[in-house]
């Protein structure tokens, strides 16, 4: 039997444009729902997690963000085989009713001081909804799109797709900045804040009607009609090597870095500036916001680029683009932005003079550990500072040491202590350690008319080209991996735990290894490594997907 190209003439359909349109701008605004949380983290956690502290209750916050990634997958599975079973169209209607449900139902959540510990339990309930809901969006939409798409201009098309998450995130700090210049920093941290949520409202009633209009793919109903036998998404995506093994190279060999590279360059960039450099959440918010509309139209042209030279040329690119700039990005990110803290960094470094074996990693998630060992005080009041340092031993028993260049500030052996003395022995050791950290040149805050921004926007430009880089050809790149009848499952599971997995985990892991090694660059480490294992995997083991029929993929 002959396949011919997907084309509107099949049908009465809308045509290509609206197809791309509906399909994008739905996608945009689910992303939007899902992008105000982590730009809102910071006010989230005091309003969340009020009763663990600052820096436990942003490593929190930071997790209850991830978790929202974590479930993806298990979206991904429950409307992978619902979207292969009834259809793209269908599947995709219930994915962004349940995002922004999930969404609004946050804006009306109360807080902590309201109703206690129920106030997060629920919080992490509704993220739970809201990745589920997203394991399921995205795949429908690129499927939709590329099943509509001509062979040569597929990469393209689905760059539209691509840069949505681009828009959802212009929209959601845009919606915020505004909000806060309307209201005032003071009452959008007490409430305001709920807005943008509550916002989603009008999207998600947008967003139905404009998919109401849609029909089903055009591949999808050819599938259908010519089937002859049962289908069974699950045993031949995962049971069987003919397309597992295209799952396991999707996975390692292209998600892994796209969770790595996109999540460090929008997401990790922001909390190292905002909580390492000590850069205004404002500017921040401004810096963010620039690069996002600088580098939207990335993802059509990287998109473009594959139909010309190939899919997997274009995705290695970015990913050996993100590796060799990397650490030499954000050391020069600090200079740019913080240029005391740099000099500072350079004149007088800092070192924790310990016995290792009374140091604990300062890295707490549930907000119940004491550290209250003379080690553990000092490096505690130096990583709520984001203060980077090194480590060196002492013998046992020995009374641990903050050095900041030549000067030497003593800890204090809190270990035994009533809780009241021990908040009194960790005020005093904080008090003494900020003062030789203010005296070495260590800034509270960033100054602003010392902020180099046309540098700064520079550098995180670096980022977002390799970024959009790996990112505009993907679509089209996992579309092509898969027969149709098994698409929607195959392609969700891996995009799925690679961004929900190594991307959404991404900034609560890599603060995490800061915590443990001190260094304010070891965090890097997590996105480097995720990323060059992806770049070999690709190199000798994925296929170009360029021009392939969809119609025969598996025959």
């Amino acid at each position: 039997m002959s396949h011919a190209a997907p084309s509107q003439a099949e049908g009465q359909g809308p045509g290509l444009k609206t197809v791309v349109g509906a399909s994008a701008a739905g996608t945009a605004f689910e992303w939007y729902d899902f992008f105000i949380f982590g730009s809102l983290t910071t006010i989230i956690a005091r309003h969340f997690y009020a009763d663990v502290g600052e820096a436990t209750s942003y490593i929190l916050a930071l997790l209850t963000f991830g978790v929202g990634f974590v479930v993806r997958p298990l979206g991904a599975l429950v409307f992978g085989w619902f979207g292969d079973k009834t259809g793209r169209k269908t599947t995709f209607l219930v994915t962004i009713t349940l995002m922004g449900v999930a969404t609004v139902a946050i804006g009306l959540l109360p807080d902590y001081d309201q109703i206690g510990i129920l106030a997060p339990i629920l919080l992490i309930f509704l993220r739970i909804l809201q990745g589920f809901a997203l394991g399921g969006e995205y795949s429908g939409a690129a499927i939709y799109v590329a099943e509509h798409a001509p062979q040569k201009k597929r990469g393209y098309l689905t760059g539209w797709i691509q840069t949505t998450a681009a828009i959802g995130l212009i929209m959601a700090l845009s919606v915020i900045l505004i909000t806060r210049a309307i209201m005032g920093v003071e009452a959008f941290d007490a409430w305001g804040w709920r807005i943008p949520f509550l916002l989603s409202f009008f999207l998600l009633v947008i967003s139905l009607w404009i998919r109401l209009k849609l029909h089903e793919s055009p591949a999808f109903k050819r599938m259908v009609a010519d089937s002859t036998e049962r289908q069974a998404p699950f045993r031949e995506s995962f049971a069987t090597w003919k397309v597992g093994k295209y799952v396991v190279i999707a996975l390692v060999g292209i998600m892994f870095a796209q969770g790595a590279v996109w999540y460090a360059g929008y997401f990790y960039t922001r909390f190292f500036m905002e909580r390492v450099l000590k850069i205004e959440v404002s500017t921040v918010d401004g810096l963010i916001l620039a690069i996002t509309v600088a580098s939207a139209v990335l993802y059509i042209f990287f998109g473009w680029l594959s139909d010309r030279v190939g899919r997997k040329p274009v995705m290695i690119g970015g990913m050996i683009l993100f590796l060799i700039s990397v650490f030499p990005g954000f050391h020069a990110l600090t200079s740019a932005a913080n240029p005391a803290l740099a000099q500072a960094q350079a004149t007088a470094p800092v070192t924790v003079v310990a016995d290792p074996a009374t140091c604990a990693v300062q890295f707490d998630p549930v907000g119940k550990t004491a550290f209250a060992s003379s080690c553990d005080l000092a490096k505690n009041v130096l990583s709520n500072a984001g203060v980077s340092y090194d480590n060196t031993a002492a013998p046992a028993g020995t009374l641990a040491q903050v050095r900041v260049g030549s000067v030497s500030v003593p800890s204090i052996e809190g270990a035994g202590l009533e809780p009241a003395a021990l908040k009194a022995a960790r005020t005093d050791v904080e008090a003494r350690v900020k003062a030789a950290l203010n005296e070495a040149g260590y800034p509270a805050r960033a100054d602003p008319a010392r902020i180099n921004l046309l540098a700064v926007f520079g550098i995180l430009m670096v980022f977002m080209v390799a970024a959009t880089a790996v990112y505009g050809p993907q679509a089209a790149a996992l579309v092509e991996l898969f027969p149709t009848r098994v698409r929607y499952t195959a392609m969700s599971l891996p995009y799925n735990v690679g961004t929900g997995w190594v991307g959404g985990l991404l900034p609560a892991a890599s603060f995490a290894l800061v915590a443990w090694s001190g260094n304010i660059y070891f965090g890097l480490w997590y996105a480097v490594g995720f990323t060059a294992v992806s770049a070999l995997v690709a190199l000798l083991f994925l296929p170009e997907t360029r021009g392939r029929d969809l119609n025969t993929i598996g025959d």
